[in-house]
């Protein structure tokens, strides 16, 4: 950390962190495509070039939210620290959003029932919704990982 306007390394963290939870929120819901959405997960290089585009247009949204928090509160933020948090919040979102690695985790941590939770049945499409156990389990990695970026974006 450079400069502080409020003299408080906990201010600086607390304000960074929001300002990455607020752009996860927007990314992940709004900025995502369908088709990256659609497709991020699946084997091979169609999931790859899915998911490496939908971390690309998510880390750019962060980067606008931090030019944004730093253009309105007038926050210094050491560039070396925002990139190693931003390229942290990168890799391990495209980690989660590839599927199979959190299933892993879960089946390994005794999660595996919940992560399955609200899923389709087998050869049905009878839950189509976001009230599963593996979008939470997702959207926990996330923010749980955005905690650890803002700390070094803060530092």
């Amino acid at each position: 950390m450079l400069a502080d306007p409020t003299g408080s390394r906990v201010a600086v963290f607390a304000a960074v962190f929001v300002a990455l939870y607020a752009a996860h929120q927007v990314a992940d819901h709004w900025i995502q495509t369908q088709h990256q959405a659609d497709c991020k997960g699946q084997p091979g290089w169609t999931g790859r070039i899915a998911c490496a585009a939908h971390v690309a247009t998510y880390t750019a949204t962060a980067v606008l939210a931090l030019v944004f928090l730093i253009a309105g509160t007038g926050l210094r933020l050491d560039p070396w620290g925002v990139t190693v948090g931003l390229t942290i919040s990168a890799a391990t979102h495209y980690i989660a959003d590839r599927r199979t690695p959190l299933r892993w985790i879960a089946d390994r941590t005794g999660s595996a029932r919940f992560y399955r939770l609200g899923a389709p049945r087998p050869g049905r499409d009878d839950n189509p919704s976001l009230g599963t156990g593996a979008y939470a389990l997702d959207q926990s990695w996330h923010i749980g990982w955005l905690f650890m970026a803002a700390l070094f974006c803060a530092v």
